[in-house]
């Protein structure tokens, strides 16, 4: 059952999709194929746009991302699911508790129900030429890249103690590791650390990073504030995760506090604190992989396609 549609409220939709990533493509994939009218406001900024390949993705492993962005949107439009290239920069629920959201090219949108899949974006640490090469020889997932990249020097870059457990989960890929303390003191790491990391034969080596040192387009070492080169040809950093959460706290739904940043609270479905807003994806926490927001995508438009259904039968009932 769909909202009959008038000129007068064209731009009204039953879902509106905010994040035309994976998560919210599925979303609004399994929204099209229920046949609810749907649309995705897609800012076209992916987390993952300087990555040249996608991993662990089964049957899509080793694609490029912009591909599987490409494919998503093709499917979607099979099922008239709209797609409109904009950001959505304001959203505010009306009394009867549906939403309308203001778009940043103009004019608004109106929604039964809202899925945020808005993500996250990565901030990198300020070290020169970790912004340029990050996605080539910079990376930060040892399973989106570990392999591509096995058996090279490795180094990793610690902005936290947390560096650590970094530095001892890519030593699977590699048995030359070395760890440069960066801007963590020596005595902030642990017995426990210090025997981990001798039993993984990572290298700890103390003093600031200055820089990269890269030749031919790619990266030969580690450069020390004290001028000492380390021949390293991959790099693994820990960029802070900054959640996109404008929406959610515009519209009040609770937060839950991590140490990768602030979440909206959801339920094993997507669903929010607030009733009718959705949440799927890097949007829901840092650590979703492609197949995972593809998956809680899913999960979120066929628990909306459910509640628009009986919300609507119970509506008939009622008469």
């Amino acid at each position: 059952m769909t909202v009959a549609m008038t000129e007068k409220n064209s731009r009204t939709y039953e879902v509106v999709v905010v994040g035309g990533g994976p998560a919210g493509l599925s979303a609004a994939l399994v929204l099209g194929r229920a046949r609810r009218r749907t649309l995705v406001v897609d800012a076209g900024e992916p987390r993952n746009a300087p990555a040249a390949h996608l991993q662990g993705y089964l049957s899509r492993d080793g694609m490029p991302p912009a591909d599987l962005l490409a494919v998503g949107r093709e499917e979607i439009a099979r099922y008239g699911v709209e797609l409109v290239r904009d950001q959505a920069v304001d959203v505010v629920r009306d009394p009867g508790g549906e939403f309308d959201v203001t778009l940043a090219g103009g004019g608004s949108v109106h929604a039964r129900m809202l899925v945020l899949a808005t993500g996250l974006r990565d901030e990198l640490p300020p070290v020169p030429g970790v912004a340029e090469r990050f996605g080539r020889d910079v990376l930060h997932c040892p399973y989106c890249h570990g392999w591509e990249v096995r058996d090279r020097p490795f180094g990793v870059l610690a902005t936290s103690p947390l560096s650590v457990h970094q530095a001892l989960m890519v030593s699977q890929w590699s048995k030359d590791v070395t760890l440069f303390l960066h801007t963590v003191a020596e005595e902030e790491l642990t017995d426990l650390d210090l025997r981990r990391l001798a039993a993984a034969g990572v290298g700890v080596v103390s003093g600031e990073v200055a820089g990269l040192v890269a030749e031919e387009d790619r990266l030969t070492g580690v450069r020390l504030a004290d001028g000492t080169v380390h021949d390293r040809s991959v790099l693994f950093v820990a960029p802070r995760a900054v959640p996109r959460i404008g929406l959610f706290e515009r519209l009040g739904a609770e937060l839950s506090e991590t140490p990768f940043g602030s979440y909206p609270v959801v339920d094993e479905r997507g669903l929010t604190t607030v009733p009718g807003l959705w949440a799927a994806g890097n949007a829901t926490g840092f650590a979703e992989q492609i197949v995972n927001a593809a998956s809680r995508g899913y999960r979120a438009g066929a628990a909306i396609n459910g509640e628009l259904l009986m919300a609507d039968l119970d509506a008939v009932a009622r008469v």
